[in-house]
């Protein structure tokens, strides 16, 4: 095998290695991120644009207890204790969004009142998510 050959075997092995990586898509950072168990009511919210498995993902801890977490945490706990925790309860926004297809995913898994709470919701783009969600997935880009 001359080294041509030996590069491009390399090179295909690599690709192929590489492409099984993003078909199995990334590792999951949640779980690695999720702490045992604050104290008080608190959620761990993430927010990936694109496709759910995209890779672009970013999370935080909000805690209520005070509010904490994020930029907008005061705001974000205020709609939660509205919602009694449920992220799907939180009043929907009166605002007009633009008709453009930018998934965003966004996921919650904490407690509140005691209680286990796990959401998750892919929304059409991030202003139809603001609408639904208020400010618990506000995060900074």
């Amino acid at each position: 095998m001359t080294n041509n050959q030996k590069a491009t075997t390399a090179v295909r092995a690599f690709l192929l290695a590489a492409c099984a990586l993003l078909v199995a898509g990334p590792v999951p950072a949640r779980a690695a991120a999720l702490p045992a168990s604050p104290a008080g009511d608190w959620l761990y919210v993430t927010v990936a644009r694109g496709e759910p498995r995209s890779g672009d993902l970013r999370g935080t801890l909000l805690l209520c207890d005070p509010p904490q977490g994020h930029e907008q945490a005061v705001r974000a706990c205020e709609e939660l204790r509205a919602a009694q925790g449920d992220v799907g309860r939180i009043p929907l926004k009166e605002t007009f969004c633009p008709m453009v297809y930018a998934p965003v995913s966004v996921s919650a898994r904490g407690e509140w009142g005691g209680h286990a709470i796990t959401y998750e919701e892919t929304f059409a783009n991030s202003c139809v998510m603001a609408a639904r969600t208020g400010a618990v997935f506000a995060l900074p880009h």
